[in-house]
């Protein structure tokens, strides 16, 4: 299966407009598993798209940036990633460790250089704002655009519509003489997960909130447990009962988020109504009359 060139247009269209999404609306459409799910809709395989998606989610989970900082774009890796895992059959662990991730980090580049071409236009706001000229100051506020839509939109385009034949023939050594390479690379895309979590534990205050962490830990492993066992439970009904087409789904990640949810809205209620509660304490101590001023 080829990548079709209205596949190549909706692609090439998406990537410039999830960072233009990601620096003013902020839908979250510009999430890596977003980017997976999109593309997987366009190239016709959902499941690879949100395996890589979601795999991408979890690396960059913890990784965060301030200011003008550049950090890796997990979109545009993603979406080429699920483009050539679908289009020519590449296995997806493969594609995370040896697309999704090394153009993830070589697109910092022209998100530097979409930052530089975008000072172009800022001077220029500066210009209209001495002479106060309002619709040019919009005029090139809009064009500021530009820069940022090309900085994603033309590396796509370049890499799905000439990068196809070079793809192939990396897939070709990979599952060939050097297959041992592409065993490993599918290792280190299913490792690559694991490290985000490491990364967001790290900034994550770990130590104050140990109970939450373990307690979190024990319930995911008790409703793994539940919930495989209704999917086996499941599996018997059908083999006894005839016409059963129930589907019981082994994933509890509804149920743990709901339970995370609630003790995030504890913690948070009990970090606003504490400082309340000391200060009325306070106040209610600074009205006493203390032995001493007898």
């Amino acid at each position: 299966m080829s990548i079709a060139w209205w596949q190549i247009l909706i692609l090439t269209l998406y990537s410039g407009w999830q960072i233009l999404d990601e620096l003013g609306i902020w839908t979250s459409i510009s999430q890596p598993v977003w980017a997976g799910l999109i593309t997987g809709l366009v190239m016709g395989d959902v499941g690879a798209g949100l395996f890589i998606g979601g795999s991408m989610q979890l690396t960059v989970l913890g990784v965060g940036t301030f200011g003008g900082a550049s950090k890796i774009d997990a979109n545009s890796g993603t979406i080429l990633a699920t483009a050539f895992s679908v289009g020519i059959g590449m296995n997806p662990e493969q594609a995370i460790a040896a697309i999704a991730v090394p153009v993830a980090s070589l697109m910092i580049q022209t998100d530097i250089l979409g930052r530089f071409c975008n000072t172009f236009f800022a001077h220029r706001i500066d210009n209209r704002i001495e002479k106060m000229d309002y619709k040019g100051i919009e005029r090139n506020f809009l064009f500021g655009i530009l820069p940022w839509f090309l900085s994603r939109a033309l590396p796509v385009f370049l890499a799905l519509a000439f990068g196809g034949g070079m793809v192939e023939k990396i897939v070709a050594v990979l599952n060939g003489n050097l297959k041992w390479l592409g065993d490993g690379l599918s290792v280190a895309g299913a490792v690559l997960p694991a490290v985000g979590f490491a990364i967001l534990l790290r900034y994550l205050p770990v130590k104050k909130h140990l109970p939450y962490l373990i307690l979190g830990f024990v319930i995911t492993a008790l409703l793994t447990t539940v919930f495989s066992g209704l999917q086996l439970l499941g599996t018997g009904v059908a083999e006894v009962v005839e016409n059963f087409t129930g589907n019981f789904n082994a994933l509890p990640m509804l149920a743990i988020a709901l339970i995370g949810f609630a003790f995030a809205m504890l913690q948070y209620k009990k970090d606003i109504e504490l400082p309340k509660v000391i200060e009325k304490k306070e106040s209610s101590n600074e009205g006493e009359v203390e032995d001493d001023e007898l």
